[in-house]
């Protein structure tokens, strides 16, 4: 049976909806780094999913080409994440999403090594449509989080995130944006597929211990 690292990591990936203080550790990652509205039909993000899941299916796929990683085993390729800023804003206004700032990324498993995926880049480069030289072999260390699951439409998510921010308050910690340390969501649904009020989303902030 295929690995499934949502059902392997469920603390990672499947947090109830009440929320949580979570350490993340170090994590790799196929990423694109991008601006502007992600709802736009022809925007930078739309052709960004293009690109990490050519990198990502030509690495699940690659035990059937020439090329052999060392260490592969089956697994199913992890959820779409994405990680968020806004130039002068802590955390999220959803009021502008044009001035979105975004890395979109797809965990890799611990057995791709930087050579594995920079063979991948260059065999998709040569079968597929597309620029995959901007696609990133990028390390994320998140650390200390508060996070939950939220269910429903991407534009409710601000109620969520406050009721995240109060308990997180509450518990004695505060919200630690940075240029590294960034609002992330994790995306379990396919919105093509699955009605708006049902989807689910890990969303997760950065936080420190609060100072007095």
């Amino acid at each position: 049976m295929a690995f499934d690292y949502k059902k392997e990591y469920k603390e990672f990936y499947l947090p109830p909806r009440k929320p949580g203080i979570v350490e993340i550790p170090q994590m790799n990652y196929i990423a694109v780094r991008g601006k502007g509205n992600p709802n736009e039909p022809d925007g930078e993000y739309k052709k960004a999913m293009n690109l990490l899941y050519g990198i990502a299916f030509t690495i699940k796929m690659s035990y059937k080409s020439s090329y052999k990683i060392d260490g592969y085993f089956p697994y199913v390729v992890p959820p779409l994440e994405g990680l968020w800023r806004q130039e002068g804003v802590k955390g999220i206004d959803y009021a502008h999403k044009e001035k979105l700032c975004w890395v979109s990324m797809i965990r890799l498993p611990d057995f791709v090594e930087r050579e594995d995926f920079n063979w991948a880049v260059k065999e998709a480069s040569s079968k597929k449509e597309g620029d995959f030289q901007r696609v990133e072999f990028f390390c994320y260390k998140e650390g200390l989080c508060v996070q939950c699951m939220h269910i429903g439409s991407y534009d409710d998510e601000p109620a969520t995130v406050e009721a995240m921010e109060l308990w997180a308050a509450e518990k004695g910690y505060e919200t630690d944006f940075s240029e590294t340390r960034l609002h992330h969501e994790i995306y379990l649904s396919d919105p093509r597929r699955t009605a708006e009020a049902k989807l689910r989303t890990v969303i997760r902030q950065p936080v420190r211990v609060a100072r007095i």
